[in-house]
Parts: C-alpha cells; sequence; structure tokens
C-alpha cells in the first residue's frame, strides 16, 4: 500500500516490488557515507535472478528507467542510489 505522505509518484506495484527487493537485497553500505547503492548491472541481474519477482531483462530495465524518472533512484557512474524522501 501507497504511504500518502511520500511525495514521489506511484508506481505499479510489480516495480515497487522491484524497489524493495532491491532496498533489502543487494544495496552496499559504504562505510564512508551513508549511500545504499547497487552497479546497474547488478540491480538488473538481482531482478532477474530474485524469485520474489523473477523479471525478463527487459521488464527489469524498464523497472529501473521508472524507478530513476520517478525519482525512487539517481545514477551516478553506472551506480543507482537510494534517493532517500524528505520527512
Amino acid at each position: 500500500m501507497r504511504d500518502l505522505s511520500d511525495p514521489r509518484p506511484p508506481l505499479p506495484e510489480w516495480i515497487l516490488d522491484a524497489y524493495d527487493v532491491l532496498c533489502t537485497h543487494s544495496f552496499n553500505s559504504a562505510e564512508a557515507e551513508d549511500v545504499q547503492s547497487i552497479p546497474r548491472e547488478q540491480a538488473i541481474e538481482v531482478l532477474c535472478s530474485i524469485d520474489d519477482v523473477a523479471l525478463e531483462s527487459e521488464d527489469a530495465t524498464h523497472a529501473l528507467s521508472r524507478l530513476i524518472e520517478r525519482g525512487y533512484f539517481y545514477e551516478v557512474d553506472g551506480e543507482l542510489r537510494v534517493t532517500m524522501p524528505e520527512n
């Protein structure tokens, strides 16, 4: 269910499921930074291999594009980083 206090535009449930998988499964926390990140190619691999979502490569790429477009992630040098919504 969508958090009504979240300022980001809503997305289809399957894309939000992909977001949840990436946030809980594969993000590295850099010791020097408070930034959750994952290389884009690794994110696609995770989305294609995890049973919870098991997307095709094209669907995983589309999900990542939508998550970036809607502000859930931003990309720096091929690495996806989580955008933390302001409280």
